[in-house]
């Protein structure tokens, strides 16, 4: 009997520390996704400035009207890339979401309804609306 409570003690334990781990390393993948969500958006912003800065360069320097144009347009790659870029992280978020349910964590976040992230016509609607 004492071997069977001590095997019981053994796995209840390694449980315990299972379940431990998944939530300190749960909350550490949260808290860098939600690091990675932030710096996205701040290189949104700084590009999106970085190209007001170059019109109005361009504007106020009274030159040519194409002065600079294959830097703009390399920008506004750019700027794709990081939209592209945020929708990829958000299904990421999402699928992260996923893991959390199956291993029963109970932490529910601030993710985005399934199907909200990386439609290429409400990105667009949201840059327009900027």
């Amino acid at each position: 009997m004492k071997t069977i409570n001590a095997n019981f003690a053994k796995t209840a334990a390694a449980a315990g520390s299972t379940s431990n781990a998944v939530t300190v390393h749960g909350l550490r993948i949260t808290r860098d996704l939600h690091e990675a969500e932030a710096a996205l958006d701040e290189a949104l912003i700084r590009q999106a400035n970085l190209l007001a800065t170059m019109v109005r360069a361009r504007r106020e320097a009274s030159v040519g009207p194409f002065t600079g144009q294959e830097a703009l347009l390399r920008l506004a790659a750019s700027q794709k890339a990081m939209l592209d870029a945020s929708g990829e992280l958000a299904r990421v978020h999402g699928k992260l979401a996923d893991v959390g349910r199956e291993l029963g964590s109970g932490y529910a976040d601030d993710c985005p309804p399934a199907g909200s992230a990386g439609d290429a016509g409400q990105t667009f609607a949201l840059v327009r609306a900027a």
